[in-house]
C-alpha cells in the first residue's frame, strides 16, 4: 500500500469567516492518522505549512482580498504536493479553506504531466467554485479553484496552471449552489455537473462509476477535493457556507467506499472545516470517518454504538 502523507494547510485567506485555520489540528485530534493506519497504511505527518511572503500585483477587481496570502499558499502547496507524489505517496491536505486547491491540484498536475499521465478531478462540494478573480463579487478566492484548474482567463496574478484539466476530466459532484455567472461559464466549458438533482434521480452510484471508469480507461491519476459542505449541514455543521440538501451519512460513505474500491485516488483535499462552528467535534469526526472509508474501512467493520 502506498504511504500516506498528511500536509496541514491552515489557510483562512480564501474567505472572510475566521476558523478554518484550526482545521488541521481538529483533524489530528479527531484521529485522522489512526483512522488511516488502522487500515494498514503507513502514515507520515509533515506538520503544518507556513505561508511564504510573496508580492501580489494590484487586482483589477477591488472586491478581491488576501491575494498575496493566497498566492503564497498556492506556491508552497504546489511544491509540497508534487514532493509527496514524487515519493510515491498519497498526499492528504488538511484544510483550511478551499482556496488551498489552487495549489494542491497544481502540484498534482505538475507531477502528472512530468510522468505522462492525465489528471482527473472529482470535486465533492455544494459549490462549483468556478469564479475567477475578475468575476467574483464576494472577493473570496475559495470560490475560484475549479476555474483556475480548467484554464479560465483572469488568473494573471497566479503562475500559469501547469496543465489545465480538460472539461471531460472534471466532475462536479453534489453541487447545489451555483450563481448565474458561474452557470454560464460552466456551460461554455462543458464540465460534467452532477448536482443533487442528478443524484436524486439516478442515485449516487451510477454517475460516480461512469466517471471512475473514464479515469481507469485513461490510466489517469485522480485528485479528490472534499468540502465539508458536500455533506448535509444537519450532520456536518462546522462550515461557514452551509447549503441545505447535501449528501447523507450513508451516501457520503458509499461515495468513499466506491472510491476505495476503484483504487484510483492519488491525492485528497479535506477543506472548509471550521471547528469554531462545530458541535462537540461531530463534523471533524465524520470527515475522519469518511477518510477511513476511502482508505478501506467497510460499514460492517464499524462497532455498534451504545444506545
Amino acid at each position: 500500500m502506498p504511504k500516506t502523507i498528511l500536509i496541514g494547510a491552515p489557510i483562512d485567506a480564501g474567505q472572510k469567516r475566521p476558523g478554518c485555520l484550526m482545521g488541521p489540528a481538529a483533524y489530528r485530534v479527531a484521529g485522522l492518522a489512526q483512522a488511516i493506519s488502522g487500515q494498514g497504511h503507513v502514515v507520515q505527518d509533515w506538520g503544518d505549512l507556513s505561508c511564504p511572503v510573496v508580492e501580489a500585483p494590484a487586482c483589477p477587481n477591488p472586491a478581491v482580498h488576501s491575494l498575496a496570502e493566497v498566492l503564497g499558499w498556492t506556491e508552497i502547496l504546489a511544491d509540497k504536493v508534487d514532493d509527496a507524489l514524487s515519493e510515491g505517496a498519497m498526499p492528504i491536505m488538511l484544510g483550511g479553506d478551499h482556496s488551498l486547491a489552487l495549489g494542491s491540484v497544481s502540484g498534482a498536475a505538475t507531477h502528472a504531466r512530468r510522468n505522462g499521465r492525465p489528471l482527473f478531478l472529482l470535486w465533492l462540494d455544494a459549490h462549483s467554485d468556478f469564479h475567477t478573480p475578475l468575476s467574483t463579487t464576494s472577493g473570496n478566492l475559495h470560490g475560484t479553484p475549479v476555474a483556475y484548474i480548467a484554464g479560465r482567463s483572469g488568473f494573471e496574478a497566479f503562475a500559469p496552471f501547469p496543465a489545465p484539466i480538460p472539461a471531460d476530466r472534471i466532475c462536479l459532484y453534489g453541487i447545489r449552489s451555483v450563481d448565474p455567472a458561474e452557470h454560464a461559464a460552466l456551460l461554455e466549458h462543458d464540465i460534467a455537473i452532477n448536482d443533487m438533482r442528478v443524484l436524486d434521480e439516478h442515485g449516487v452510484v451510477a454517475p460516480l462509476r461512469a466517471f471512475l471508469e473514464k479515469v481507469r480507461r485513461a490510466g489517469g491519476m485522480l485528485h479528490v477535493s472534499l468540502d465539508v459542505d458536500f455533506l448535509d449541514p444537519a450532520i456536518a455543521p462546522a462550515v461557514g457556507t452551509t447549503v441545505p440538501g447535501g449528501t447523507t451519512f450513508r451516501e457520503a460513505h458509499l461515495v468513499m467506499e466506491l472510491l476505495h474500491e476503484s483504487g484510483l485516488v492519488t491525492s485528497l483535499d479535506l477543506v472548509e472545516l471550521n471547528p469554531f462552528l462545530d458541535d462537540r467535534g461531530m463534523t471533524a469526526r465524520l470527515m475522519v470517518d469518511l477518510v477511513g472509508s476511502l482508505m478501506g474501512r467497510k460499514v460492517f467493520d464499524r462497532p455498534t454504538r451504545a444506545k
